[in-house]
């Protein structure tokens, strides 16, 4: 679904993330790519040659003549037909108000959110809530941290949190140890509040979701925590105050009502 963006916020979204969120350590830049043929096949050349070993989630013609719509390791790829050029970061339609790059994710992380049920994730809810966001964390993340300070505040104010685990640093790290920690805890939730407040928790191991939710989260396009996420895929950004997380899931639920009206 395309949703229409606000004219002050479209860049903000599209690229104020990393001012509120914990970045993920950068991958190595991709190796350039030889020249390809035409068609399909140029552009899975291209790809090849830019991400080796890179799964291809999905190809598909692009909003825009002349280049393909690349879903490849979270992220969105527009490929000039004929395999010479890529084009990487949020691609914006001035005209429409609409982020493309984020409305080509949306779906793959609906289907992808759905995999992990509610049983696998740490949740703080109110009793009825108006609003669910899911949110990849990082124990060690000082903007994850705030974020959970407040998540009282964002339960009062009808908004349900939940957790999936993204250690940054990747398997094997301190902060995966921590996270299998919380997850492994006999108490899941005041776990997760001690380790999020620096309490140091008992070393536990178990058959923990950690891997599994690292492994969506990079799938979905996660390259920084928090990463919050409402439920019809669209990205809200990284950590927020409470009023600005309870106005942007109103705003994002206007777009979307926009859409589909502007759809029919």
């Amino acid at each position: 679904m395309r949703r229409r963006l606000a004219p002050l916020s479209v860049l903000a979204l599209s690229l104020g993330l990393g001012l509120s969120a914990c970045a993920q350590p950068a991958p190595s830049a991709p190796a350039a790519a030889a020249p390809a043929p035409a068609g399909e096949s140029a552009v899975r050349a291209t790809l090849a040659g830019a991400l080796p070993g890179a799964e291809i989630k999905r190809l598909r013609a692009a909003p825009f003549a002349g280049f393909t719509e690349a879903v490849v390791a979270g992220r969105v790829f527009y490929v000039s037909n004929d395999g010479r050029y890529i084009l990487d970061g949020a691609v914006i339609d001035m005209r429409e108000r609409v982020n493309l790059s984020d409305a080509a994710m949306e779906d793959i992380r609906v289907e992808g959110l759905k995999a992990i049920p509610t049983a696998q994730r740490i949740v703080f809810a109110p009793r009825d809530p108006k609003y669910t966001v899911t949110v990849f964390t990082d124990i060690d993340c000082g903007y994850c941290r705030m974020l959970h300070q407040h998540v009282a505040e964002y339960n009062a104010l009808g908004i349900a949190v939940e957790y999936l685990f993204f250690p940054r640093a990747g398997e094997g790290s301190e902060a995966w140890a921590k996270a299998e920690s919380v997850w492994c805890a006999k108490d899941p939730r005041q776990a997760m509040t001690d380790a999020k407040a620096g309490k140091a928790l008992p070393a536990a191991t178990c058959d923990s979701p950690v891997g599994a939710e690292y492994a969506l989260g990079r799938e979905v396009g996660v390259n920084a925590t928090p990463a919050v996420f409402a439920e019809d895929g669209a990205q809200l950004g990284g950590y927020l105050e409470p009023a600005r997380l309870l106005a942007a899931l109103q705003a994002n639920a206007g777009a979307a009502a926009s859409g589909s009206a502007a759809a029919r």
